[in-house]
């Protein structure tokens, strides 16, 4: 009889491990609480299966944007889909080595949360499932409906409706047309939708009315 290898858990990666949720109340009671980012192609460019620190280029903004939500006492957290894993092009070290460095760069997150799955794999945490935005949330003790999702593509903002987060698109020349129309909200850049959120506008611009 041939043993076969134990299937992976269809669960999602929480970095930092062991981390406890905060007890409490949240704090700002206008506005998110938490918000949640895409990785690539929103806070660094998109390498496709990057596992090497040295290739990490922080895109424009992100230090502005991560400044004011620190000093607004918002918790932040990263929600990313690394189908890598599945396919054996990166590992758990290396993604852990290109966090490490992500955050040399713009400072500590409450919560990463990572999809280790492959499109076929059936789980519940790859976008635009919600599995990834439920976790942060958990991790950080705050509420989805208090959460916002900033992400590149209609899957980060799938992802965040299913979870009953508010989802913003903030394009890149990567994302399709038709998610850019479809977006009920979006914004220019991460340093404006980033703006808005924390300034309590209800909604910002975007395909539907």
């Amino acid at each position: 009889m041939t043993d076969r290898p134990a299937a992976r858990p269809l669960t999602p990666w929480l970095f930092p491990p062991g981390a406890t949720p905060p007890r409490g109340v949240v704090r700002r009671q206008h506005g998110p609480a938490a918000v949640l980012f895409d990785r690539d192609g929103t806070l660094v460019e998109d390498v496709p299966y990057n596992g090497d620190p040295e290739r990490v280029v922080v895109l424009p903004g992100a230090r502005e944007a991560l400044a004011l939500l620190r000093a607004e006492g918002v918790a932040t957290g990263v929600v990313s889909n690394q189908s890598g894993v599945a396919l054996g092009r990166v590992d758990r070290a290396g993604l852990a080595a290109v966090r490490a460095r992500i955050e040399a760069e713009l400072g500590a997150f409450g919560v990463w949360a990572v999809c280790p799955h492959g499109p076929g794999d059936g789980c519940g945490c790859r976008k635009p499932a919600p599995g990834l935005v439920l976790a942060a949330c958990a991790r950080l003790g705050v509420p989805p409906h208090r959460a916002a999702v900033i992400g590149d593509i209609g899957g980060d903002l799938a992802a965040a409706r299913a979870a009953g987060a508010r989802g913003v698109l903030v394009p890149t020349p990567a994302t399709r047309p038709e998610e850019v129309a479809a977006a009920e909200e979006r914004a220019p850049d991460l340093l404006t939708a980033v703006r808005t959120l924390l300034e309590g506008a209800p909604r910002l611009a975007g395909g539907r009315r």
